[in-house]
């Protein structure tokens, strides 16, 4: 990469990425339950969870467990750390795609 940029190792695990992703079409306010992402991405509940603590420790997501009545919910909604881990992701992952520094060097 021509800027020396590395693909984030905490986004770039196939599933992590998948779920960056799908909340990144998401309102910076908006958050989605727990098991409505779980739906979307087809994954279980315990994968999920996984790779939710390793984006929540990066401060890439931020889970809230709450009540509705008196029925448990988990909202999960991207952080604007996350929104902007993805976004410089997204620019490292172009960069290595199209390498402008290959070009012809005299």
């Amino acid at each position: 990469m021509s800027d020396g940029a590395e693909l984030d190792p905490v986004i770039h695990a196939q599933a992590r990425l998948r779920v960056v992703s799908a909340l990144s079409v998401l309102r910076e306010d908006d958050k989605v339950t727990f098991p409505r992402l779980q739906d979307s991405l087809r994954m279980t509940a315990g994968n999920l969870s996984v790779h939710l603590r390793k984006l929540e420790d990066a401060g890439y997501v931020e889970v809230t467990k709450t009540h509705q009545g008196r029925t448990p919910a988990t909202f999960v909604r991207l952080t604007r750390r996350g929104r902007l881990a993805f976004e410089e992701y997204q620019e490292a992952l172009r960069a290595l795609l199209n390498p402008t520094s290959l070009e012809e060097q005299p």
